[in-house]
């Protein structure tokens, strides 16, 4: 490792051997990542299912659904913000301080949602004050992911980045689980006009209690040991950002790629539309909203099973080739979504949705690993970050609203079905441009190595 001046208790890259201090490494990448997504996620399934009456109803039935679900991917325009400030400071200053940061954003926009009055009550405001929480959000998530990769990953062995990367990826489903179990509970507490009068709100004030949790887990971590390296030679970069796209913007529009196949098709269950889709009393389905939360709570079990087992494959077959897999997995699942939903069985409902987060686990569960894989050490929090923010938008931000919009047009689910199977195989395509980088080293004393393009073809980028 590095031959400069180490502090006393540095840690070189990936060779931290006590298991308390794995075990906290990742207990506080998945329980803050969980809190940050729980926040998400119920925001997205509200806007699924209430929001449209309690904050657009003015703009009508059908609009009202449409700009509730455009309020889910605005924050996704913003998140590209959150990336370039978090990826600039994290590579500036550390991992945690932006991982605490980002936790407190999140929460306090959440709780405040909580509290917001509807329509009804201040008017236009409503509208307005939701969609600058919603910015907020969008900010903090932007941010939060390429940290709490980074605090995991580059604390890991070599052998098993992988595996310890899968510990924020896990957060996102405990996130959808955990989303999932409140409103179902509340759907039942509070059933019909209740949920829609207050039921919803409980969800949001939680995450006042769940922030502080996070806070204190995510405080008790050392900061990366790829950092502190980076630090103790004074070798951070002045300017990541502009270094990162000086060198490496084709493997950013590349990474954001990978990513954009899996978010698509993941925003059918994160960002609500299948919810909705289900439960629209004047759609086709009809279900009650309870059990159709109960069913997306069981899909997010596997989401989370397939996501941990991801992650530890690919330290055995490698990124690219697990990433391979998925991607089939995955469009055999977008196959079924529509067709076995469209049946009006819960079962047939959980079955679709099964197949399909197991897909999107396998191709979400190695992400970590490999993105932090593809960049180098001093411009790394700003690569991961921005690629996963770029990514996000041409996945999910619009999915659900595209998804509507091509119900609403057409009757029919067959053009959501392609539009999603074109997002797998645009996935499938930007992995097969990669090499498989698995193993590399991450240390900033390797940067030589770490610039050789990973882009197949290509010597530099």
């Amino acid at each position: 490792m590095s031959s400069g001046p180490q502090h006393p208790g540095f840690t070189p890259t990936g060779t931290i051997q006590s298991t308390p201090d794995r075990r906290r490494v990742v207990v506080a990448t998945v329980v803050g990542t969980t809190v940050e997504w729980y926040d998400f996620f119920i925001y997205a399934f509200a806007a699924g299912v209430v929001f449209a009456d309690l904050f657009f109803a003015p703009a009508g039935p059908q609009f009202a659904q449409i700009l509730s679900f455009i309020t889910v991917g605005i924050s996704f325009l913003f998140r590209p913000l959150g990336a370039f400030l978090a990826g600039h400071f994290g590579d500036k200053l550390g991992r945690r301080p932006v991982l605490v940061i980002t936790l407190i954003m999140m929460g306090t926009a959440t709780t405040l949602v909580g509290l917001l009055p509807t329509y009804a009550v201040i008017g236009v405001w409503a509208p307005v004050l939701l969609i600058l929480l919603r910015i907020v959000q969008g900010i903090s998530a932007g941010g939060e992911w390429g940290g709490a990769v980074l605090m995991a990953v580059e604390h890991a062995p070599k052998a098993k980045r992988g595996l310890f990367g899968a510990s924020p990826q896990i957060g996102v489903p405990i996130g959808l689980l955990l989303a999932s179990l409140v409103l179902a509970l509340m759907a039942q507490i509070a059933p019909g006009a209740a949920f829609a009068a207050w039921g919803w709100r409980v969800p949001f004030l939680l995450s006042f209690v769940l922030i502080l949790v996070g806070y204190w887990v995510r405080r008790r971590v050392e900061e990366s040991p790829v950092f502190n390296e980076i630090a103790e030679r004074k070798e951070q970069s002045r300017m990541p950002i502009v270094q990162l796209f000086r060198r490496h913007t084709l493997l950013v529009i590349i990474a954001a790629l990978v990513f954009a196949g899996n978010n698509a098709v993941g925003y059918m269950t994160t960002g609500g539309y299948v919810q909705h889709y289900a439960t629209d009393p004047a759609g086709p389905i009809k279900l009650n909203p309870g059990p159709v939360f109960w069913v997306v709570a069981v899909s997010g079990v596997t989401w989370l099973i397939s996501t941990w087992f991801a992650g530890w494959f690919s330290d055995k077959i490698g990124r690219r080739n697990t990433y391979i897999v998925g991607w089939i997995v995955q469009l055999v699942g977008v196959f079924l979504l529509f067709p076995l939903t469209n049946t009006g069985s819960l079962l047939s409902l959980m079955v679709a949705l099964i197949v399909l987060t197991i897909g999107l686990g396998l191709t979400y569960g190695p992400q970590a690993a490999l993105y932090s894989e593809l960049f180098p050490a001093s411009i790394r929090f700003s690569g991961v970050s921005i690629s996963y923010a770029i990514g996000a938008i041409i996945g999910g931000a619009f999915a659900p609203t595209i998804a509507q919009a091509i119900f609403q047009a057409t009757g029919s689910t067959n053009g959501i079905t392609w539009y999603l199977a074109g997002m797998t195989l645009l996935g499938l395509v930007a992995t097969l441009l990669l090499r498989d980088r698995t193993g590399i080293p991450l240390g900033p004393d390797h940067e030589a190595e770490q610039e050789v393009s990973p882009i197949r073809g290509f010597a530099k980028v």
